[in-house]
């Protein structure tokens, strides 16, 4: 995959360095240039450097910066972190409100299937155990009967 190394130093190429060349551009012909007045005109100043050579040129105002808004005295954003903590309360307060509403209605299914179970079973007992009203069949003394061949006689 890779050359065997030889041992020796890797000859040295000729390399052609190429220099760019500037465009030259198109001359044009310069409009007639019409003189405008300004509306003000700057005033010259005059700086010497510390060499001894004089600057001349138009003195330049500072820049003011634009006044900066008046900030509120609460952010937003801390006032939406604050609006989203008062509906998340508002929301466990339903949810709450909703859990202790299931578990109440729970309570009440349940105590109503207990209610109707007592009632129920209460009504088996006396139907079963009531003295009242006709007894169907007849009724034999065990002691006198007597079983033949898989037969009752009394």
């Amino acid at each position: 995959m890779y050359p065997d190394s030889t041992g020796h130093a890797p000859a040295i190429r000729a390399v052609e360095v190429h220099q760019p060349t500037p465009i030259q551009p198109a001359v044009a012909v310069p409009a007639p240039l019409a003189p405008v007045q300004p509306g003000n005109v700057p005033a010259v100043a005059s700086v010497i450097l510390p060499d001894g050579r004089v600057v001349t040129g138009y003195a330049i105002s500072s820049m003011q910066p634009e006044p900066v808004a008046a900030k509120p005295a609460v952010s937003r954003t801390a006032v939406n972190i604050a609006l989203g903590g008062i509906g998340f309360l508002a929301v466990c307060g339903g949810l709450l409100l909703l859990t202790s509403f299931v578990a109440a209605l729970t309570a009440f299914i349940a105590q109503l299937i207990t209610l109707a179970a007592v009632i129920f079973g209460g009504w088996i007992a006396i139907q079963i155990f009531s003295a009242s009203g006709p007894k169907g069949g007849t009724t034999v003394n065990i002691r006198q009967a007597v079983i033949k061949r898989n037969r009752f006689y009394s």
